[in-house]
């Protein structure tokens, strides 16, 4: 690396440091304007104003506890929320964004807008508990709704119970009319449970509850909820008993309404959010979603034709419903949170479920709530393990076929995952290794060629002579039996797996809370040191390992290049730019994926010192000046255009 560009690499890292000083100050001044102004507006009474400054602030600065609270003493004074409802930021001006009012207690207008379920419009608020070694679940009796479920094996960032959904954060249930034209939410309705006890453990064989929804004593809806020991699965049937005359007979669908707040569960909000999404398979068919990484505030989606199963998917979690037979339809919704919310998306899917008013089946579901592990959404079958992003086309198949078995298989024998990642590598560099090697001997021929080919460009140095030079270029490759693309083909053939490694950790659930050595969790960023201040680009911490992996692709790259002969100034500009633009990008990403790029580059560098002891310039000097003693032999490709010269009657050009 020569003095400019060491200067002009100082001088880059200097002005994002300086700039981010001078926004982090200017950010604070005006963060401390609108408090001032927010406070003074709040204690003269002035909520309306006081709410929107206070919003603008925690948009410059998120999370700050004590402004939420404020917050929320607002809403309640201006009537926005109930007291025991949801804390929750919301802009008067969009309420399509956090549509809380879809969870609230009944609508106004007394039971009798219910019709014939009128009686099960108030009722006792109890829950029943149904829990395996695995999974817990709080069943509500309004709604008879699962209320909240806990992963019993994981934990939250921040070391609290990990809980998929909770309270009133979820909507489920059925919409249909009945047969004197009355609305009929089920999830607002109030079930009846027949015995005294409320809690179920699951020890060595399946538990089922069942709840009822009357219309009158013979009339009813009937859920069940069954879990089995060691799954994340619980069947789900809804029995509509009696139901003929009570529900409208021009209704060939009913609507199954589910939504849900995605609550953060990560260290990385960022990361999180760009997993968390949507995901729905089409019945016999291909599994699809709302796009990851949308920075579309609303996504929306309408599913015309029928489905097999949806998804509420988030990093390392998801809530899936499964049907046996189908659904008609599905209309599908993603809403982004601001990041001053414990939450991070809002979830609603309107799904058409096939019902036959005269002669209602029972509707047969099942729930999958539990972890995105390849392996165990593979076993629960339905082709769930789709919801794990991997990747498409070749990237997926050298996950699903190749990374993951060899992960899995690791994992049988060593417990840290550092190791496994290490072996895994080696593993990887070892598969490579044919290509890695052809590829630096062809750079390495080259560097001995290079005094040769810089004679040729003293020979022919005129514009005019390109043509010229480039032929005798290709003729000295040719002669010493060098094909020109013969270092870049090899390289190109290892990025699928680079970018599938890319893909594999920030979402491999194996990672996740995984100490190894500095890192604390290698399904996260390592930091080192948190910064007072947020570099553009490359955030507010270090990452140790990020460093790591810049120093060794630079180290890497300057041995690459020094063999294959680089000298030009724009391509040692790139050389060290490049490392220094994936440094920023990779910063926030998983100290897993950068623990791995290191090592790869330390593996890269340990094997182009092997493939060295290979190279016998004398040797590849030796052949250019016997093959100079013998005809160059032509291609097939130049033959035939020779002959079809000459049955044109034109004179090929004389040696």
């Amino acid at each position: 690396m020569d003095k400019n560009t060491i200067t002009g690499l100082i001088l880059i890292f200097l002005i994002f440091i300086g700039f981010s000083i001078y926004n982090n100050a200017r950010l604070n001044k005006i963060y401390n304007e609108k408090i001032t102004l927010a406070d003074s507006l709040y204690k003269t009474g002035n909520y309306e104003k006081a709410r929107t400054e206070y919003i603008n602030a925690l948009n410059i600065k998120p999370n700050q506890p004590d402004i939420i609270l404020k917050l929320n003493d607002i809403n309640l004074q201006l009537g926005l929320v109930q007291p025991d409802s949801l804390n929750k930021i919301v802009e008067q001006q969009e309420p399509e964004k956090v549509p809380a009012a879809d969870l609230s207690e009944p609508a106004e207008g007394g039971t009798a807008s219910y019709g014939i379920f009128s009686a099960s419009a108030s009722g006792s608020n109890d829950f029943i508990t149904l829990e395996n070694n695995l999974l817990e679940l709080k069943i509500s009796l309004k709604g008879g709704r699962i209320y909240s479920a806990r992963l019993k094996e994981y934990r939250t960032y921040d070391s609290l119970p990990l809980i998929l959904f909770d309270g009133d954060s979820t909507v489920f249930g059925f919409n249909f009319f009945t047969a004197d034209n009355k609305p009929v939410q089920t999830n607002d309705l109030f079930f009846k449970f027949p015995s005294e006890e409320r809690h179920f453990i699951v020890t060595d064989k399946p538990q089922s509850v069942s709840l009822y929804l009357y219309a009158d004593s013979n009339k009813y809806i009937e859920y069940t909820y069954t879990l089995s020991p060691g799954k994340y699965t619980v069947d789900f049937n809804a029995n509509f008993v009696s139901m003929s005359g009570v529900v409208a007979q021009n209704q060939n669908t009913i609507t199954l309404d589910w939504r849900m707040y995605i609550s953060q569960k990560e260290k990385s909000r960022q990361s999180e959010e760009s997993y968390t999404t949507i995901k729905y398979k089409y019945y016999q068919d291909e599994v699809d979603g709302i796009k990851e990484r949308s920075r579309n505030e609303i996504e929306k989606v309408d599913i015309p034709t029928r489905l097999s199963w949806v998804a509420f998917k988030d990093q390392f979690f998801s809530s899936v419903i499964i049907t046996d037979r189908f659904f008609q339809n599905g209309t599908f919704s993603s809403t982004r949170l601001p990041a001053s919310e414990k939450y991070i998306k809002y979830f609603t899917a309107e799904i058409g479920v096939p019902f036959v008013p005269s002669n209602p089946e029972p509707l047969q579901f099942k729930f999958y709530l539990g972890p995105n592990h390849f392996s165990t959404l593979k076993k629960e079958g339905y082709e769930l393990e789709q919801i794990v992003t991997l990747g498409k086309n070749i990237t997926r198949w050298i996950n699903q076929y190749l990374i993951i078995p060899i992960f899995n298989w690791l994992n049988r024998y060593i417990s840290n995952y550092g190791i496994i990642i290490l072996i895994l590598t080696i593993i990887i560099k070892i598969i490579l290794f044919p290509l890695t090697f052809k590829s630096y001997q062809a750079q390495a021929k080259m560097m001995v060629l290079k005094p040769l080919v810089d004679e040729i460009a003293k020979k022919y140095p005129k514009q005019e002579d390109a043509m010229k030079r480039q032929q005798a270029t290709m003729e000295l490759y040719k002669r010493a039996g060098i094909n020109p693309l013969g270092g870049c083909l090899p390289t190109l053939l290892q990025f699928p797996i680079l970018y599938a490694m890319f893909r594999f950790f920030p979402t491999s659930i194996e990672l996740r809370q995984e100490p190894f050595l500095w890192a604390k969790d290698l399904s996260t960023y390592d930091s080192i040191l948190n910064l007072p201040f947020t570099i553009p680009l490359y955030g507010d911490h270090v990452s140790l390992f990020t460093l790591l992996m810049t120093a060794s692709t630079i180290i890497t790259m300057k041995m690459s290049g020094s063999t294959s002969g680089q000298d030009q100034p724009g391509m040692k500009v790139m050389m060290y730019m490049m490392p220094v633009m994936f440094m920023l990008i990779l910063n926030n990403f998983s100290a897993g994926l950068t623990y791995y790029y290191f090592l790869a580059n330390v593996l890269s560098y340990i094997q182009n010192l092997v493939s060295k002891r290979f190279i016998n310039q004398e040797e590849i000097l030796a052949k250019i000046e016997e093959s100079k003693k013998k005809p160059l032999k032509k291609s097939k490709w130049q033959q035939r255009l020779e002959e079809a010269a000459k049955a044109r009657g034109i004179n090929p050009p004389k040696k």
